[in-house]
């Protein structure tokens, strides 16, 4: 079966993002781009985990990483903005296919590059099931938001979380790990560059497992 693995980058006190995502603050009020910093300043000495982010045969996210668009998608549609097609130009970086989780049912999206997002409304599980199907033999990837990966997290989906641990303090947003029950992994690996540190881990076998 597909490993799925989840790539987080994280502040010093557990945030991905600041509050109050929007259009106009994408990363959330307050939060600024240090926890990204790495990837675009220093992608030589993060090349192994940058590779390791985009080297999957499907990838889910919430609808918070998709965009801010809220309630139907026709209410984004009727601003006179246009439809919304994700953050990322015509042109997004997954090349692969993306499951979207929603309230809201949409007809999926065809990008550039091999992209296209699928909207799910059947809730994590079922998007899993797609991802899965689509990627055959490689990895699935879950991205954010907090929420996502925090109910992925919960239900025990996760098999490899990854964590690039940032050196700032947000204070407030966004943050992993909230409201999830008693969970245990085992550390597979640690790294330190010059703005980031990478720690993976693996969740642990259950009793008898």
């Amino acid at each position: 079966m597909s490993l799925v693995s989840c790539d987080v980058a994280l502040s010093l006190d557990g945030f991905m993002a600041g509050p109050n995502q929007s259009l106009e603050h994408p990363l959330g009020e307050g939060a600024d781009t240090r926890l990204h910093t790495w990837m675009f300043d220093r992608p030589e000495e993060n090349a192994a985990e940058l590779a390791a982010i985009t080297d999957a045969g499907a990838f889910i996210m919430g609808r918070n990483m998709f965009g801010p668009v809220r309630g139907p998608w026709e209410t984004w549609d009727a601003q006179g903005t246009g439809a919304w097609r994700g953050w990322w130009g015509e042109d997004p970086p997954y090349h692969a296919p993306v499951f979207v989780l929603t309230h809201h049912p949409r007809e999926p999206l065809t990008m550039d590059g091999g992209t296209t997002f699928y909207f799910v409304s059947d809730g994590p599980a079922a998007a899993l099931d797609l991802a899965r199907a689509a990627a055959g033999e490689r990895g699935v990837s879950i991205g954010g938001g907090a929420r996502t990966i925090n109910q992925f997290l919960a239900a025990g989906l996760i098999d490899e979380l990854r964590l690039h641990l940032v050196p700032v303090v947000f204070g407030a947003g966004e943050r992993l790990f909230d409201g999830l029950p008693r969970l245990e992994f085992t550390q597979a690996g640690a790294r330190a560059t010059g703005l980031v540190t990478h720690l993976t881990y693996r969740r642990a076998p259950v009793d008898g497992g």
